[in-house]
């Protein structure tokens, strides 16, 4: 069975950053896609970025694009987040999402395997 587990999450002021990682395991193969999801309290989840299997198209969203780094590391199958910038708009649960999916839309298409969640604050 395959299990995702984020790390990385934290309380930060804006302006700073953040690393987040996405480690696979029961997994045997190399993932066409792995990517971040964020839900804010009230608020509907949102697709962040996302990799494909050999790291060279990425995507993200608008409200990331510049300040969000998404990066695999196809021997271990962990993928990262690297965050820059925060904003406390950014303050949600990061999940990661990982499968056959279509890169663009965030890997979220088929069925594919999501983690529990890293919570990440960004105050004032």
């Amino acid at each position: 069975q395959v299990q995702l587990v984020e790390s990385g999450g934290g309380s930060v002021q804006a302006g700073g950053s953040l690393r987040l990682s996405c480690a696979a395991s029961g997994i045997n193969y190399n993932p066409w896609c792995m990517g971040w999801f964020r839900q804010a309290p009230g608020k509907e989840r949102e697709g962040v970025a996302s990799i494909d299997r050999y790291g060279g198209w990425t995507v993200y969203a608008d409200s990331v694009e510049g300040r969000f780094t998404i990066s695999k590391d196809n021997a271990k199958n962990i993928a990262y987040l690297q965050m820059n910038s925060l904003k406390p708009e950014d303050t949600a649960m990061y999940y990661c999402v990982a499968g056959s999916g279509e890169v663009r839309k965030y890997c979220n298409s088929g069925s594919p395997d999501w983690g529990q969640g890293t919570q990440v604050t960004v105050s004032l």
